[in-house]
């Protein structure tokens, strides 16, 4: 009984501090959700749609699963923000600086991304479906394992980009720098990339059914074959690799709906 007696009132007051410490830590994780916006910031976690943040300095922010749905960081600086896991569907980021900025498993339908600087960034396994690159700069940028389906990329900048066993069906590279991406076993099912030059691209095991390819210099593709070319869609100006011939079924219909 003397034993119980001492050891009673020590556990109740270890679990009295346990449940303090805890309380304390959730007052500080929500009171970090009011920090102002400001460089090196973390809103890991916090839901903040909605938010009008054009123009800021946000350079090395943490956004790690926040909730930043139709937020506006149009001009903003975010260069090495973490934007991992985040929900970023109809965010606005035109012409903002994402250079080095961590996208990775980011949900981002229709964001808007034109004119930004991404190069570098990562998008690795994030769900970009139906986003806007027009004209952005990604050159050494990572989509790995991304789905990035029926966005477009006219004009953008991907040198050296890796679209590795990515979704990208629909597509749309009009006048997009392409050199040396690596598209290795993506899915480029009805993309457009007419009149590109494709040179350095490698075309290993992607799934090419409908791409559209008129006009396209594949001669110094990589890993293309000619079952891939023989679901694709080209035309008498194609340009193919040695060894390789335009499959009877060229020119084939189009199917132009993106």
């Amino acid at each position: 009984m003397t034993i119980l007696s001492i050891r009673t009132p020590t556990c109740w007051a270890f679990g009295t501090l346990l449940i303090l410490l805890v309380f304390s830590l959730m007052g500080g994780a929500k009171a970090k959700c009011q920090d102002s916006p400001n460089p090196g910031m973390d809103w890991s976690g916090c839901s903040k749609p909605q938010l009008l943040l054009s123009n800021d300095n946000l350079t090395g922010a943490i956004f790690t699963k926040a909730q930043l749905t139709a937020n506006d960081f149009a001009g903003s600086n975010l260069t090495g923000a973490k934007l991992i896991e985040a929900e970023v569907s109809r965010a606005r980021f035109e012409g903002a600086n994402l250079s080095g900025a961590d996208f990775t498993k980011a949900v981002g339908w229709r964001a808007n991304f034109k004119q930004a600087n991404m190069e570098k960034a990562n998008f690795g396994s994030a769900d970009m479906g139906r986003s806007l690159f027009m004209g952005a700069r990604l050159a050494g940028a990572n989509f790995s394992k991304s789905e990035v389906n029926r966005s477009d990329f006219s004009g953008a900048d991907l040198a050296g980009a890796d679209m590795s066993r990515a979704e990208i069906a629909r597509v749309v590279f009009v006048k997009t720098a392409l050199p040396g991406v690596n598209f290795s076993f993506s899915n480029l099912a009805r993309a457009r990339l007419n009149q590109l030059n494709l040179g350095g691209v490698n075309l290993t095991g992607a799934y090419l059914f409908m791409t559209q390819l008129n006009g396209a210099d594949l001669s110094r593709t990589t890993g293309l074959k000619q079952d891939q070319l023989a679901i694709a869609c080209g035309d008498a100006e194609t340009k193919l690799p040695s060894g390789l011939s335009r499959p009877q079924s060229w020119p084939c219909s189009s199917d132009d709906d993106n």
